[in-house]
């Protein structure tokens, strides 16, 4: 494969359900070697755009590409793709081992129980080999899962929502390890999720979609501090909207004295939400409107109904069309 050429190319891809375009003419390349995210809120069109990319559904209009090949009539089998479901879809049946080594042995594959061992210890499961999957943990199930879709060594790994199940310590662990295995394996990741905090804690590059459509692809750092549209800014966060300007609450400031060449509004405290490391103090504006700022909780020196102005630096604003 070239090192240069997408793994996978979508070129203006449709899919239509009656009455309703889940995808709307996506675009979008992914270079070798990254981790990925497609990030929206339920009903965006995510999961079918996914779906798509691994054969399980056909596009009603354009191509999906994988290493420049067009892919459109190919079943999910014939695709260098491998899939890890929000279910697992674990064989019950067959043991830790037995599971990721039923698609080498599909395939024929020689010396594949040494490659599903390898893949085992990968995702640290080699002294749980044996083990039945109603005899592992969630997050035991999600290894074995994930280890029987790398040990296939595709050249691109689908993740439909995989940390969902989890409790959300173990959520916050496999966030780690998932990112650690992309790096290790170097394989394409494309990861499906509606949580902002997991798409921007792994990904190299994140697609916001919204309405079937991808609203803006980029790093990050690029999508939460420079967001392409108001949606994208609302959904990669908190924000507070002083008229036309968006301001993230980390960026907002809390004075009792009006404060000279700055930005600002009057309000009124209506409570405050100790979050350990920060506080998040809300309050009404003079306006009508509601906005939040987050403070050192060494500052939350403020009282209920006590009348403050929030103010920001002007390159903190976010402005849209």
């Amino acid at each position: 494969m070239d090192p240069m050429q997408p793994v996978l190319e979508l070129r203006r891809i449709v899919r239509d359900y009656p009455g309703h375009r889940a995808v709307d003419h996506v675009s979008l390349a992914l270079e070798p070697g990254e981790f990925y995210s497609l990030l929206g809120p339920s009903g965006c069109g995510k999961t079918t755009t996914l779906r798509i990319v691994g054969g399980f559904e056909r596009p009603d209009a354009g191509d999906v590409l994988l290493a420049g090949a067009i892919v459109n009539e190919l079943k999910p089998w014939q695709r260098d793709v491998s899939t890890v479901f929000q279910n697992y879809a674990l064989f019950p049946h067959l043991s830790a081992l037995g599971n990721v080594e039923f698609g080498l042995r599909e395939r024929g594959v020689p010396g594949r129980r040494d490659r599903a061992l390898r893949a085992l210890d990968l995702v640290r499961l080699a002294d749980k080999r044996d083990r039945r999957p109603a005899q592992l943990s969630g997050g035991e199930k999600q290894r074995v899962a994930l280890a029987r879709s790398l040990v296939l060594e595709p050249k691109l790994l689908l993740l439909d929502e995989p940390l969902a199940a989890l409790d959300p310590a173990l959520r916050k662990q496999m966030r780690a390890e998932l990112k650690a295995m992309q790096r290790k394996t170097g394989i394409t990741f494309l990861f499906v999720t509606h949580d902002q905090e997991e798409a921007l804690s792994m990904s190299d590059k994140v697609a916001v979609m919204n309405r079937g459509a991808i609203e803006q692809f980029g790093t990050p750092e690029e999508v939460y501090l420079r967001p392409a549209t108001r949606f994208v800014a609302g959904f990669l966060g908190a924000i507070n909207w002083f008229g036309q300007a968006g301001v993230r609450p980390e960026s907002t400031r809390l004075a009792r004295e009006k404060p000279e060449g700055l930005p600002c509004r009057r309000a009124a405290v209506e409570s405050s939400l100790f979050l350990g490391n920060c506080v998040h103090v809300n309050a009404a504006l003079d306006d009508g409107g509601r906005a939040i700022a987050e403070i050192p909780r060494e500052q939350n020196h403020f009282r209920e109904g006590e009348i403050v102005w929030m103010h920001w630096d002007p390159a903190a604003e976010l402005r849209f069309e």
